[in-house]
């Protein structure tokens, strides 16, 4: 389907332009959200009376866009999931999810908004990419541990998806076979030994 943008469309164009999109990207998308119009000449003489309007609108959209950039961009966030030895999420982090942790940091973004090729399945700390206008992207850093402890001990920098991360790195030390022993009855039994050998010694001679 041949479509005129509304707006500028990261990889596809420019305010004004006339290109060919995918019939449900168009149906889905760009039509019901007011991005773009059906390319006939009704629509272009349509377009080419409110350009003026759509530049002014989109001007000022950006301008508050950017005032929002300077605070948002490069600010960490803390996601607190359960998850597996490995790291393994018992579930994932979504777009949804992303969105509401910003929200509730008091930044107003959609979940349309985050640019997320698939939800986040493990533990760790993702850079994530939100468009706040067409024109204006910025970067979070996304911080997902099991507690708020452990997100500190990621953004030090340490790596929580092994079994000695989160035990402590003594946990192969105390699962050596030695460490469920008692020294001391290795002791005993060299005591016995020697009366044992007394008592075979008597019965030769006795013999």
């Amino acid at each position: 389907m041949e479509v005129i943008l509304l707006e500028r469309i990261s990889r596809i164009g420019q305010m004004g332009d006339t290109v060919k999109v995918k019939d449900g990207y168009a149906r889905n998308f760009l039509l019901p959200q007011g991005k773009a119009l059906r390319a006939n000449e009704a629509n272009k003489k349509k377009f080419e009376g409110q350009r003026a309007q759509l530049e002014a609108r989109n001007l000022e959209r950006k301008a508050e866009a950017s005032q929002v950039a300077e605070k948002l961009d490069g600010k960490s966030f803390i996601a607190v999931r359960s998850a597996g030895e490995t790291g393994q999420l018992y579930g994932s982090v979504s777009t949804r999810d992303i969105a509401e942790l910003i929200t509730a940091e008091g930044f107003s973004i959609h979940r349309n908004q985050i640019q997320l090729n698939h939800p986040i399945k493990t533990i760790g700390i993702t850079n994530v990419a939100i468009a706040l206008h067409p024109e204006v992207e910025v970067t979070i850093m996304l911080n997902i541990a099991r507690t708020a402890d452990e997100a500190e001990r990621q953004a030090r920098g340490e790596t929580l998806t092994t079994a000695e991360a989160i035990y402590g790195e003594d946990i192969n030390e105390n699962a050596r076979p030695d460490a469920f022993f008692d020294p001391n009855e290795d002791g005993e039994d060299d005591d016995t030994r020697p009366q044992a050998d007394d008592a075979a010694e008597g019965d030769d001679e006795q013999a």
